[in-house]
Order: structure tokens, then C-alpha cells, then sequence
């Protein structure tokens, strides 16, 4: 029990600063906007339609069944991790893991299920928290909210490689938030440090 407790632990202090953060960037900053931290550190707001780095996937109907499907797999998942929990001894590092993908993808979840309830749109304006017109979108439909830019690297391709040559390049390009920084790195906690507990 104390096991689900250290996964239960983690998951709501993951989704509670994930949430304070996108919350205050959704009410303090309109969609574009950002902040230079240092030069490879920028907090840039945008929002997030679809699937992971702002792929779409099929329309109204689409984003219906995306969100969907994500409530089920994390639902699938939770059941997941409280079996293995309960049958297997887990390291405290294997359970902070799965407390950080599971915060994760309910951060991201709660985006898609309720923001468009929440908010009015960040086009040209700082959003409104329970604006009285209505949100921007029914339920299912939120925008995840996205706000950390780490272009670690930004240069040119040398003239002389052949296909890129001259090309702009940046590393590392995508704008991510707290919840897919858990999920990732819980991932690579497990890939890297704890493989052999879930085999």
C-alpha cells in the first residue's frame, strides 16, 4: 500500500505543477508570446491540437477519439501499475517513474477534456478563466498547453554537407510542458535504470 502511495504521491504533485504552470500561462500570456530566459531557454506559449509535437489526427471526430482513447489507455495503464505493484516488490525509483508517466499523461488529458471548457481563445488576447461568452471548444476538444523552448542548439549546416548544406538547424526544436517532461523522463528512468523490475 505504501507503494501506491509513492506513485499516488508523485502523480498529484506532477499534475498540480503542471497545472498551476499552464494555467498561469493560458491567463498571463496570449498565443505566440514568450519570454527569453537565456538564450537557450525560452518560455514560448502554444497550444497543442493533436498528438505529440502538434500532429493532427482526423478532424472533430478524430480529436473526439484521440482523447478518448488516451482516457482509456491511462485507465488501462493505472490498472496496470497496481498489479504489478501489488504481486511484485518495486523500487522507490520504479514507482517514481511510473508516477511521473502517469501524472504525465493526465496533465495532457485534463488539457484535452477541459481547457476548451475553461478558456476563450489566446489569439491576440490573454484568455479569460471561465469567460462568460463560453469556452473555445466542447468538451474533448482542448488545446494542451505547451511553454518550454530549449533551442540548445541554434546554427547552420556547413556549405559543404551535402543535402543540408546552409540549412538553419535547431536542437532541440519542440515546445513541450511538465506533463511530457514526466512522461519522458519516466520513460527513460524505467529504459535506462529499472528495465529488469517490469520483464
Amino acid at each position: 500500500m505504501l507503494a501506491l502511495k509513492k506513485i499516488f504521491f508523485t502523480t498529484f504533485l506532477l499534475v498540480l505543477f503542471d497545472q498551476i504552470l499552464k494555467i498561469w500561462i493560458k491567463t498571463s500570456m496570449f498565443l505566440g508570446q514568450e519570454y527569453q530566459i537565456y538564450d537557450w531557454f525560452i518560455i514560448h506559449f502554444t497550444e497543442n491540437n493533436g498528438m505529440a509535437f502538434g500532429m493532427e489526427f482526423g478532424g472533430y471526430t478524430g480529436k473526439t477519439m484521440l482523447t478518448l482513447f488516451r482516457i482509456i489507455v491511462v485507465g488501462f495503464g493505472i490498472k496496470y501499475v497496481i498489479d504489478i505493484v501489488r504481486e511484485n516488490q518495486i523500487s522507490s525509483g520504479s514507482l517514481i517513474a511510473l508516477g511521473l508517466i502517469i501524472g504525465g499523461a493526465i496533465g495532457n488529458i485534463i488539457d484535452s477534456c477541459f481547457y476548451g471548457l475553461i478558456f476563450n481563445e489566446s489569439y491576440n488576447n490573454v484568455a479569460a478563466f471561465l469567460p462568460e461568452t463560453g469556452g473555445y471548444a466542447p468538451l474533448l476538444h482542448g488545446k494542451v498547453v505547451d511553454m518550454f523552448y530549449f533551442p540548445l542548439i541554434n546554427s547552420h549546416f556547413p556549405d559543404w554537407m551535402p543535402l543540408w548544406g546552409g540549412d538553419h538547424f535547431i536542437f532541440f526544436r519542440p515546445v513541450f510542458n511538465i506533463a511530457d517532461a514526466g512522461i519522458s523522463v519516466g520513460i527513460f528512468m524505467i529504459l535506462l535504470f529499472y528495465r529488469k523490475e517490469f520483464s
